[in-house]
């Protein structure tokens, strides 16, 4: 089953009103692979969503970088799926690495988030990924394992999910992951979920890698079998992220 190649950018805190109008700017006039070969998602903070979504191009789609985990109310601070769905933003990232490590979010806590996103119609980039000390242990397909079986346990329907293999240890730190690396967690959490969940949501599921992609790794780390994409950084924020979504047409021509 061809899987379509998915890149999403996430510009984590960063940016003012006018950097943001500069890098849809670069992204609306950029020469891309067609919607029919790549969906692309970018995710600003919360409070550049409305402007990034009234001035990005409309083959291009817009993610939240967090949710709640229910209905909003006395949780001072937090933004809710429902708020999302109002403003016509069809995506969500959940349970990134940063988020696990300096908020303390389990992977429980994450299952419910991507549960309840889900139920109220968005779509999820769940992410997943090892530390540097769990890679080193040899722990790394246990850890992707119980982070995605968290996730499982709560869902039934996969198709509005894609996975995100980020190995904390990449990301942000110049780190990559060599494309045989990836391949071969990828390869294991597509095991996983043919396993644990069904063959077709294994063959159907797009499993993307982040941690450290750039223009120049991009086109390797795409012709891997099992990596359907790229979930990227600081480099979603420079005009590279249109080479990354072009790195779709390796995919393509394969």
């Amino acid at each position: 089953m061809a899987r379509k190649f998915f890149v999403g950018g996430n510009w984590k805190c960063n940016g003012t009103s006018e950097e943001v109008k500069k890098i849809v700017s670069t992204l609306n006039g950029g020469q891309v692979a067609s919607a029919d070969v790549v969906d692309v998602v970018v995710s600003p903070p919360f409070v550049f969503l409305p402007l990034v979504k009234s001035l990005l191009r409309s083959d291009f789609h817009v993610a939240a970088q967090n949710c709640w985990v229910k209905k909003g109310g006395a949780y001072t601070g937090e933004i809710s799926a429902e708020m999302l769905l109002n403003l016509n933003i069809p995506w969500v990232i959940l349970g990134h690495s940063e988020r696990r490590l300096l908020l303390g979010e389990s992977n429980e806590f994450v299952g419910d988030k991507v549960a309840y996103a889900l139920s109220k119609g968005l779509k999820v980039i769940a992410c997943v990924g090892e530390t540097l000390e769990q890679r080193e242990s040899g722990a790394t397909v246990e850890v992707v394992a119980a982070q995605t079986k968290a996730i499982a346990e709560r869902i039934s329907d996969w198709t509005n999910v894609v996975l995100a293999y980020e190995p904390v240890w990449a990301i942000g730190t110049g780190k990559v992951a060599t494309p045989a690396q990836a391949q071969e967690v990828h390869c294991e959490l597509r095991k996983w979920l043919q396993i644990n969940v069904s063959v077709e949501v294994a063959e159907s599921t797009r499993i993307i890698y982040g941690g450290s992609v750039n223009g120049a790794n991009c086109k390797e780390l795409a012709a891997q079998p099992d990596v359907d994409g790229f979930l990227v950084g600081g480099a979603s924020l420079k005009p590279e992220f249109v080479d990354i979504i072009n790195s779709a047409t390796v995919k393509s021509c394969a």
